[in-house]
C-alpha cells in the first residue's frame, strides 16, 4: 500500500502550518492510519539575518509559507481527514475534488525524497575510472 503513496501539497491559512501538521499527526495516530499517511513536512531554510544592532544571526524560515507537504495514499478517508483539519483551505491542484500529486522530479527538487547510492569500495581501494571528465 505504501508504494502508491505520493506527495501532495496542502494549502493552509498563513501561520497555521505547524498547527495543521500537529493536528494531522494526532488524527493519524488516533485512527491508526500510519500506513496511509507516511510523512508530513514543512520545508525550512536557514538564512542569516542582520539585526538592528548590526549582529548577524541564523534563522530558520519556511520555504513555502502557507503550505504543508504530505506523503500519503490518497483515499476518501485520507482526503477527508486532511480537508477537515482546522486551518486547511484545500489541496493544491484540486480538480473536481481530487488533488494532483507532485511528480517525482518535483519531490526530488524540493528535497523531500533522497535516494542514497550504495558503493562497494572503501578508502584505499583501487578503482578504474571508465567515464566522465577524469577518465
Amino acid at each position: 500500500m505504501t508504494e502508491s503513496a505520493k506527495w501532495y501539497v496542502i494549502h493552509t491559512y498563513s501561520g497555521y502550518e505547524n498547527a495543521v501538521k500537529t493536528s494531522i499527526e494526532k488524527f493519524v495516530t488516533g485512527r491508526n492510519m500510519e500506513d496511509m499517511v507516511l510523512r508530513i513536512e514543512i520545508p525550512l531554510e536557514t538564512v542569516t539575518e542582520i539585526t538592528e544592532g548590526g549582529a548577524s544571526k541564523e534563522v530558520e524560515r519556511k520555504v513555502f509559507p502557507g503550505y504543508v507537504l504530505i506523503k500519503m495514499v490518497l483515499t476518501d478517508e485520507t482526503w477527508h481527514l486532511v480537508r477537515n483539519i482546522r486551518g486547511v483551505t484545500g489541496f493544491v491542484g484540486e480538480a473536481s475534488n481530487r488533488p494532483i500529486p507532485l511528480t517525482e522530479e518535483e519531490a526530488l527538487s524540493m528535497g523531500m525524497e533522497k535516494h542514497e547510492i550504495e558503493v562497494k569500495y572503501s578508502v584505499g581501494s583501487h578503482v578504474k575510472i571508465v567515464d566522465g571528465p577524469l577518465s
